[in-house]
C-alpha cells in the first residue's frame, strides 16, 4: 500500500499541493502535519511509522518533506526497511528504496555520513589532544581555589561542620566534602592575573 506524508512548516502554508499530487501518485492514505522540520516531536511521523507494515511504501514529495538532514532521512530510511517498507520521493527519483539503484544510492549516503562522523571525531579528538597539549584545561573550573580547601580543612579540623564550613565558603557542602576527602583530585586552574 502506498501511504503518503506531507509537511509544512508553518500553519500559513498549505498542504493542497503535497495532497494532490501523493493522491495522483496512488497513495490511499496520506498523513499530514503543520509542524517545522526542525522539531524532533513530528506526531504523525511517528504514527505511520508505527502503522507500517511489510511491502508499504512511503511516498513523499520531496525528501525536505520527510526528514531534517542526510543523518535523520537515514535514520527513518533504516525504520522503514525494519518494517520491510519502501521509501519513494515524487521529486528525487533516484532516492525509491523500493528499487536496487535507490537501495544503493542510500547506501552510499550511509557511508558518506558515517564518514563524516568519523572525520569530525578525529578534528575534534585532535583539537582536544593540541589544546591540552597546549595546558588548556576542559570541563567547569573548580569551585574551590586550593586557598579556600586549606581553609576548609583548617575550619574542620578546628571543630567547624562542613556545612557551617561551606557556608562560610559559599559553596555546598558537598563540593567541601569531595575537596576534603580527595584534594588530589581537585584540578588546579591556574588564574590569569
Amino acid at each position: 500500500m502506498l501511504l503518503g506524508y506531507a509537511r509544512v512548516s508553518t500553519d500559513d502554508q498549505d498542504l493542497t499541493l503535497q495532497k494532490t499530487a501523493l493522491k495522483a501518485a496512488g497513495c490511499r492514505r496520506t498523513f499530514e502535519e503543520k509542524v517545522s522540520g526542525a522539531k524532533r516531536a513530528r506526531p504523525e511521523l511517528d504514527r505511520m511509522l508505527e502503522q507500517l507494515r511489510d511491502d508499504d511504501v512511503v511516498v513523499v514529495t520531496r525528501l525536505d518533506r520527510l526528514a531534517r538532514s542526510t543523518r535523520d532521512l537515514l535514520d527513518i530510511a533504516e525504520k522503514l526497511n525494519e518494517a520491510g517498507a519502501g521509501l519513494r520521493s515524487l521529486a528525487e527519483p533516484w532516492a525509491d528504496t523500493t528499487t536496487p539503484a535507490g537501495r544503493m544510492v542510500l547506501t552510499v549516503f550511509a557511508g558518506i555520513a558515517e564518514f563524516e562522523r568519523e572525520l569530525i571525531h578525529q578534528r575534534t579528538s585532535s583539537g582536544r589532544a593540541a589544546a591540552m597539549a597546549r595546558g588548556v584545561k576542559f570541563g567547569r573550573k573548580p569551585k574551590l581555589t586550593p586557598d579556600q580547601i586549606a581553609l576548609g580543612q583548617r575550619l574542620v579540623g578546628e571543630g567547624t561542620s562542613v556545612r557551617e564550613a561551606a557556608k562560610l565558603l559559599k559553596c555546598h557542602h558537598a563540593t567541601l566534602y569531595r575537596a576534603l576527602n580527595h584534594p588530589a583530585q581537585m584540578p588546579v586552574h591556574r588564574s590569569t592575573r
